[in-house]
């Protein structure tokens, strides 16, 4: 697998690795939206000079006869009018989904000859259209011009070999409900595939962290064939406890689940969790509480639940794993290298 830090290449790299898991050159282009002529260029270049050598050396004039199609050209803009918070790469994911074909760093092209390619001149041409043509603004660009300007902070590399090899869970206090009272959100992601799971309670408890993995998270990996290895967590007392009086800590040895423990005063070890967090926030609770009053917790519940049918199965991630995949696609992918792993030990 190829590493680099420097977010130029790391699309390039990210495109010979996902060729390298899935085994499949043909299938890691058509994710990535790249012809074969491109990876094996990236690839020659690799082995000739390592992975710096995907940096380009040279900066020459733009040959216009190598740009995009006029109509690519308009559904980029128009997306990132419709979508501003959202990313290059995430960009050509969901447009690839309606059948227009052009690659992240083909994105960022569109957007440098129309000044569009930083999230704060989407939102400036987002405003100037509003100004211009009096339009209603979507849900998604209420969120865009909610968001704040920065981003969470950057959390380090976790080491994840298979779905079920590594889970994260945590607890996300949601807010404080009319006639219902505090309302907190159990969430277990997997860190290899990024399906998440999520259930609401009034209370955080050991009981409440146990029944997540019990009513939600084992019968999924189950159905699936897939063991759940170990799951990380921070230091709260929901998780933490001596194991013969601590009803989550008995939980997870009798279903044989080791747990590691998030490195104390550091809440950034456990980031899966909270960049997702982030983003159920800025993409279901604040736009369903902007549009709904709800009087109980199942209503909630059931709304939840779809919105993650959607995360789950819909929505592409673009995270190291998934590589512009929905964690769904990316998790039976993955279920072939715990397959082709347990034959191996076998």
């Amino acid at each position: 697998m190829l590493h680099t830090n420097n977010p130029i290449i790391k699309h390039k790299a990210g495109l010979l690795n996902l060729a390298q898991e899935l085994n499949n050159v043909s299938k890691a282009c058509k994710v990535m939206g790249v012809s074969r002529d491109t990876f094996y260029r990236y690839q020659e270049l690799v082995a000739e000079g390592g992975v710096d050598a995907l940096i380009d050396k040279s900066r020459r004039a733009p040959n216009l006869k190598n740009r995009v199609d006029e109509t690519i050209e308009k559904a980029v803009i128009d997306y990132a009018i419709e979508y501003p918070a959202h990313g290059q790469h995430r960009t050509s994911n969901e447009l690839r989904k309606q059948g227009v074909f052009v690659s992240g760093s083909g994105v960022r092209s569109i957007w440098l000859r129309h000044d569009l390619e930083n999230f704060k001149k989407r939102l400036k041409a987002l405003e100037a259209k509003v100004a211009d043509e009096g339009i209603l603004l979507t849900d998604a660009q209420i969120t865009a011009l909610e968001k704040k300007k920065h981003d969470d902070e950057a959390c380090g590399e976790i080491e994840t070999a298979h779905p079920g090899y590594l889970g994260s869970q945590d607890t996300f206090y949601v807010g404080n409900l009319k006639g219902v009272g505090r309302i907190y959100q159990q969430t277990y992601v997997d860190t290899y595939c990024k399906v998440a799971h999520c259930k609401l309670y009034t209370t955080k408890t050991p009981i409440t962290a146990a029944d997540l993995l019990n009513d939600k998270v084992l019968p999924f990996y189950e159905a699936q064939g897939l063991p759940v290895l170990r799951i990380l967590t921070d230091r709260g007392t929901e998780y933490c406890g001596k194991v013969e009086q601590h009803d989550y800590q008995l939980y997870l040895a009798i279903n044989d689940i080791d747990h590691t423990k998030t490195k104390a005063m550091s809440p950034q070890t456990n980031g899966i969790c909270e960049r997702f967090h982030k983003t159920i926030l800025q993409e279901f609770y604040q736009v369903t509480f902007r549009k709904k009053l709800y009087g109980d917790l199942a209503e909630l519940q059931k709304d939840l639940d779809e919105w993650l049918v959607y995360y789950n199965n819909e929505r592409t991630h673009q995270g190291k794993m998934c590589n512009g995949r929905t964690p769904m696609d990316t998790l039976l992918d993955g279920k072939q290298v715990w397959v082709q792993k347990n034959l191996t030990q076998i």
